[in-house]
């Protein structure tokens, strides 16, 4: 029998062992701040949202899940309210799970229900199976432009509005696995009720993921002028970051279903969540990209679109509509550029989840790698001024890995779109310490290193750190 939620807090005493001191578990840093926007539905229609669900609460412990909103998508509209139980029982198979993830962090306790509502969560923290319930809401049951107004709102939109006006400076970032029409409601409340500068300064908190745009029904998925989308890209220019995934998303599902093998042995049925990981139909996860791209892994500021991370990278361009500007991935070279590191993270990606899914099934495992680079440790960017002609050492020998696997370290530059050779040389990338000299071709420009480093247990796992060097 699997031990039950309210079990685990009678068992758990508030304290964290000495370990987790050792663990990136307790780090300093905040989570990032997720609202989800998932058409979730049947797994026999289609099973990608709830595979991506599946994913979200493995990865609990790195992201404040602020809200998972139920809404249409491509497979519905009006959305039908009892397909919301399908989160439900993900949400129930997490809490099956959550006693064997608590291994992974050391956490010894929970807040309780009204701190975790007002508390903002560190990394590591696992949040309750009674404060994601509480998070899982109602949002749009209907699609496009055509609703947005007097008679939307929605426990969702409103809940939106609610953690926008949080006293947080954090962004929020919302992933919309189908329609965005929700976020768009909840904002053209706001432009309704509040200043011209009230409202611009909540839109600045804004950073919206779309995979592809779904705020319609598959039929209609041309006609992006019928989707809100579009007119939040239109009327909020300016001061909305929106992101327009159509890369991450294609090779998700494309590569998933070409290693769907490896899902079936090491992610179904491991632990209660694997037990209902279904079986794949169009592509794999399609949607999760949209929170892959804000993994606080230390790869990349997700604020920033250009920093490559696991979610892919976009540049402001003209959208696929041919009409409004988004962060994309549509265009070449641009797509081409987002493509090569997206297969090239694939694989890590992968190795991470089914690390994790061990610990659902056993209550142990293996975590990743701490990455320390001159002393630093985190997650957040190692920033750097030098001049042209300087001698720059980096150096990541205090770097460990918590269970003490050998590590292997690689440092390479992510260069522009266009630019295959690297502006440095870096004549050593496999050692921890690496010492070049800055060209004098670089001055005025920024130069972005990233430190991978690899622990040797059999799922590889791996952190980063990203090194800026505006050069003088």
């Amino acid at each position: 029998m699997t031990p039950s939620y309210s079990f685990l807090l009678t068992l758990l005493m508030c304290c964290f062992s000495g370990t987790a001191q050792a663990r990136t578990a307790m780090a300093s840093e905040f989570k990032p701040r997720l609202v989800v926007m998932t058409d979730i539905c049947p797994a026999d229609l289609e099973p990608d949202d709830t595979e991506s669900a599946i994913r979200l609460m493995a990865y609990a412990d790195r992201f404040e899940i602020e809200a998972i909103i139920t809404t249409v998508g491509w497979n519905c509209d009006p959305y039908p309210a009892d397909w919301a139980k399908f989160l439900d029982n993900v949400i129930d198979k997490y809490e099956a799970d959550l006693m064997n993830f608590a291994q992974r962090s050391n956490q010894k306790f929970f807040y309780p229900i009204e701190k975790e509502q007002n508390k903002p969560q560190r990394l590591g923290y696992w949040p309750s199976p009674d404060y994601l319930r509480s998070r899982a809401l109602m949002g749009s049951q209907r699609a496009g432009i055509g609703v947005i107004g007097e008679d939307n709102d929605s426990e969702g939109s409103r809940k939106i509005i609610e953690l926008l006006d949080e006293d947080d400076s954090r962004p929020i970032f919302f992933c919309a696995w189908g329609s965005a029409n929700t976020l768009a409601q909840a904002i053209w409340r706001l432009k309704q009720e509040r200043s011209e500068e009230e409202l611009k300064k909540i839109l600045h908190k804004i950073r919206l993921y779309t995979i592809t745009d779904q705020d319609m029904v598959w039929a209609k998925r041309k006609e992006l002028d019928y989707s809100s989308h579009q007119w939040l890209r239109r009327e909020f220019a300016d001061d909305l970051t929106f992101i327009w995934d159509e890369s991450a998303w294609l090779n998700q599902n494309s590569l998933g279903s070409d290693n769907w093998d490896q899902y079936a042995r090491l992610i179904q049925g491991h632990g209660a969540l694997g037990s209902i990981y279904p079986k794949n139909k169009y592509g794999v996860e399609g949607d999760t990209p949209s929170f892959l791209h804000c993994m606080p892994n230390g790869l990349n500021d997700p604020s920033d679109p250009m920093q490559v991370g696991w979610g892919g990278y976009h540049e402001f361009a003209l959208s696929p509509d041919n009409m409004t500007k988004a962060w994309t991935n549509w265009h070449q070279p641009v797509k081409s550029y987002s493509d090569k590191f997206e297969k090239r993270f694939y694989t890590d990606i992968f190795n991470d989840f089914a690390a994790r899914m061990q610990w659902a099934a056993e209550g142990h495992g293996t975590t990743n790698p701490v990455v320390i680079i001159n002393g630093k440790k985190g997650i957040a960017p190692v920033c750097i001024k030098a001049k042209a002609g300087q001698r720059i050492k980096l150096n990541a020998r205090k770097s460990y890995d918590p269970e003490k696997e050998k590590l292997d370290f690689l440092w390479w530059e992510q260069t522009p779109v266009g630019e295959s050779a690297p502006s440095i040389d870096l004549p050593t990338p496999d050692s921890p310490v690496i010492d070049f000299i800055i060209p004098p071709t670089l001055s005025g420009k920024q130069l972005h290193l990233i430190c991978e480093v690899h622990d040797n247990s059999p799922f590889r796992l791996v952190s980063y750190r990203r090194v800026i060097i505006d050069v003088l």
